[in-house]
């Protein structure tokens, strides 16, 4: 039985890498990447999203979404990490835009969910800006999404606190506003944040071996990954790069690899602990308490890293070899 997902994504190197596992894993049925700002602009975003479909002839739509935070100042891409474009030094060419949904990214989520009620999983790995204004225009979509699943966040658990302030995780700073509306939803969301995707680790011999073994989509991912790696070597010391967003399609495709735990989770969107993520983890009622009538959610608080590994290893090695 498969699971049909949209995908939300900036892409983005490990956008590109998540992108391409979802395509890989036999249970996923990738319907579609509505793009976001984040990690590259819209238009780099988009283009990018195009020339991932187009190379590895994906059957998902491209739609294009929200260019800015809504109420946030824009931060802007995170060109040292991504690069100018969103795929480190590679040169991607203009794509044919006749391929993009002629629908705002919001909009066709809001179609889609309709048209196949309880069957569609949202994936979030980049700001959560499509999703929130999907909320606004049609708040009754809460009852018909199966499940949403955000990379994003940080919780302090396994030492994991932030990756752009001591405190806040990058997808949440972006636009910290709707994930607080996204999280206080009445709808089933699961966060996989730093907590576990800096507990799975992608080292340089891992994405080479893989290169070897799954090639035109082993070397797409071992040339993207090559502005990625130097930035882990340069800034953080690191042999590799920790596992973000793939994480989360792991989680779609195999729960069981993450321990979770339930919560009302509210996001700071204010002062020098902007975008930071709490979980509210008791049962008591408050004198002063904005968090016991919000949802209970779940956050990712441990994985089987080993075996995410593995899936990923072997789904993109038998998606390379039957792509021959």
């Amino acid at each position: 039985m498969t699971r049909k997902i949209i995908l939300d994504s900036d892409p983005g190197i490990d956008d590109a890498m998540a992108i391409l596992f979802a395509e890989a894993n036999s249970t996923i049925d990738l319907m579609a990447i509505t793009t976001v700002y984040g990690n590259a602009m819209i238009e780099n975003a988009t283009n990018n999203a195009l020339f991932l479909k187009k190379k590895f002839n994906l059957k998902a739509d491209i739609v294009k979404g929200a260019s800015k935070p809504i109420t946030k100042t824009p931060v802007g891409p995170t060109v040292i990490v991504h690069g100018e474009t969103g795929f480190g030094d590679m040169l991607i060419p203009k794509q044919d835009e006749a391929l993009i949904d002629s629908r705002p990214a919001y909009q066709y989520i809001i179609d889609m969910v309709k048209e196949n009620p309880g069957e569609i999983t949202l994936v979030a790995i980049g700001p959560l800006t499509n999703l929130a204004l999907a909320l606004k225009a049609a708040p009754e979509i809460v009852n018909l999404v199966k499940e949403v699943v955000i990379m994003g966040g940080a919780f302090g658990e396994n030492g994991h606190r932030g990756n752009v302030t001591p405190y806040a995780e990058a997808n949440i700073h972006d636009d910290p506003h709707v994930a607080d509306a996204v999280f206080c939803a009445p709808w089933p969301v699961v966060i996989i944040g730093l907590d576990v995707t800096q507990q799975s680790f992608f080292s340089t011999d891992y994405l080479k071996s893989l290169c070897d073994q799954s090639n035109e989509v082993g070397e797409f991912m071992w040339q993207v990954n090559q502005y990625y790696l130097q930035f882990y070597s340069k800034k953080l010391n690191l042999d590799g790069c920790f596992v973000h967003d793939p994480s989360a399609i792991a989680y779609v495709i195999n729960p069981d690899l993450f321990t979770l735990r339930k919560g009302a989770v509210r996001v700071v969107t204010e002062g020098p602990a902007e975008a930071m993520t709490i979980q509210k983890l008791d049962d008591i009622r408050y004198p002063h308490d904005e968090w016991s009538d919000m949802p209970s959610q779940q956050v990712g608080i441990a994985v089987k890293d080993t075996e995410l590994l593995d899936l990923f290893r072997q789904d993109i090695i038998d998606y390379a070899n039957n792509k021959v």
